[in-house]
């Protein structure tokens, strides 16, 4: 496991890439630093990007299937772009949009009998969940238990996010957990009301 500062530094450098994609995407070319090794080895994250504290989009890998690089660059600009919630970002919103990644860990299905065990399997604030049921599929990061702090309440907007009645449960759900490390730019601005301040902008 990386230690704080490793973790931190790791921050210092997924953040200003998701950024650059994203901006030169909307015409305007950012440097940054993409000569860190472990950039290439395989990775899975979320980019989630907020505005004002309200969730401007968020889209995401839930197992490693490409390098940590590129899965970011693509997740970076598929929330600014592609997410079905949301109108395509424009430039004039880039300056005021905060960007957050979450690095997940690999996937491990959750053992349990019926969905009280489950849920009594389930640590708020730690664990992402992955909801599946046939061609239903969902997930919560870790961080939505701020907004949903019980795990029943948790769970039921789990089901309805893929699409079925909060009280449905059947014997051919599975579950699977994840934890994830994150980084949010306003983790790195404690200072500075900009962005760009801390990315060379």
């Amino acid at each position: 496991m990386a230690t704080d500062s490793v973790a931190s530094e790791r921050g210092r450098v997924l953040l200003p890439i998701a950024r650059a994609s994203i901006s030169s995407a909307l015409g305007h070319a950012m440097p940054v630093d993409e000569q860190a090794p472990w950039l290439q080895e395989q990775g899975a994250c979320f980019v989630t990007l907020t505005q004002n504290d309200e969730l401007r989009g968020c889209i995401g890998t839930l197992e490693a299937h490409r390098s940590l690089l590129l899965d970011v660059k693509a997740n970076a600009k598929a929330a600014a772009f592609q997410d079905p919630r949301f109108a395509a970002l424009t430039a004039s919103e880039l300056d005021k949009t905060r960007v957050e990644i979450s690095l997940l860990s690999a996937m491990q299905p959750l053992q349990y009998s019926g969905e009280r065990d489950a849920l009594a399997k389930l640590q708020p604030g730690v664990h992402g969940v992955v909801f599946e049921y046939g061609r239903y599929r969902s997930t919560f990061l870790p961080q939505v238990w701020e907004q949903l702090p019980g795990v029943v309440e948790f769970m039921a907007h789990l089901k309805h996010k893929a699409g079925l009645s909060p009280n449905f449960w059947a014997e051919e759900v599975r579950l699977s957990l994840y934890t994830v490390s994150k980084w949010k730019e306003s983790d790195f601005l404690e200072t500075e009301n900009s962005p760009g301040a801390w990315l060379g902008m």
